[in-house]
């Protein structure tokens, strides 16, 4: 029998191709989910044009829409990498999915990498569209981009350790509806709509330490008000992020 009698030969993908797979499947699957959508799209972009056109929230000096449009980009991302990625993972992991995933060729870690880079890719289109509808409206970003992609990646990694950590220990139900109280939660008191200083300042001062406030406030700061790097703020999200990952890492159950 010749050497070519089997062309292809028999055997696992090559790792890089198997994780741009597996990603491409699971931006689908993002894209194509109803809720996701509505958590990932729809609401920041409600939420930035109504709050943009209302006089609802007393957001200082200048246009609303260079207040709100830091802080709708930090829950945008809040949405996808944390709401989404964890009522998404807790579901597949009670109906088998995470299990069935684990016996294939691709290693756990590169199916966690993979769902990571499908974030990154919907993250991508919901600031394209934000930025978009943001400049629509009115707005004048300005500051340093580097400070903007740093913020925004480690928000990413802080809030992924995050929804991994409840989705990887919670049930589905619990995780769905702890999920969305969160956001709800953060979207009142993170600094994305109402200023920090409206909050008192004992609240105000254990708020900020939230990774949605440290998120918003250093995309306000470099992009309304011009700060090179927001270094306070990259402190807690470098901070949440290791805490996060560290915990999903240690506790997630994969089945």
């Amino acid at each position: 029998m010749s050497a070519s009698t089997y062309t292809p030969a028999p055997g696992a993908a090559p790792l890089p191709r198997m994780i741009v797979a597996q990603a491409s499947f699971e931006t689908k699957m993002l894209l194509r989910n109803g809720e996701q959508l509505l958590l990932t799209v729809i609401i920041p972009s409600l939420l930035l044009v109504l709050f943009s056109s209302i006089d609802v929230v007393d957001t200082g000096s200048g246009k609303s829409v260079d207040f709100l449009a830091p802080g709708i980009l930090a829950l945008a991302v809040m949405s996808t990498a944390f709401t989404g990625q964890a009522i998404a993972t807790g579901f597949e992991r009670r109906y088998g999915v995470l299990k069935r995933l684990g016996a294939s060729p691709l290693p756990r870690w590169a199916l966690m990498t993979a769902k990571t880079l499908a974030v990154l890719v919907t993250e991508v289109l919901q600031i394209a569209l934000l930025t978009v509808i943001a400049l629509a409206l009115g707005w004048s970003p300005h500051g340093n981009p580097a400070a903007v992609f740093l913020l925004i990646v480690l928000g990413t990694a802080a809030f992924s350790g995050l929804g991994l950590l409840m989705a990887g220990t919670l049930k589905a139900e619990a995780t769905l509806a702890a999920a969305n109280l969160v956001f709800l939660l953060f979207l009142v008191a993170g600094g994305v709509i109402v200023p920090m200083d409206k909050f008192p300042g004992g609240v105000q001062s254990v708020l900020n330490l939230l990774p949605i406030s440290a998120l918003s406030d250093g995309l306000r700061d470099v992009l309304q008000h011009g700060a090179s790097m927001p270094w306070g703020d990259l402190g807690i999200l470098a901070v949440w992020a290791v805490l996060g990952l560290g915990a999903a890492a240690r506790f997630f159950r994969w089945e």
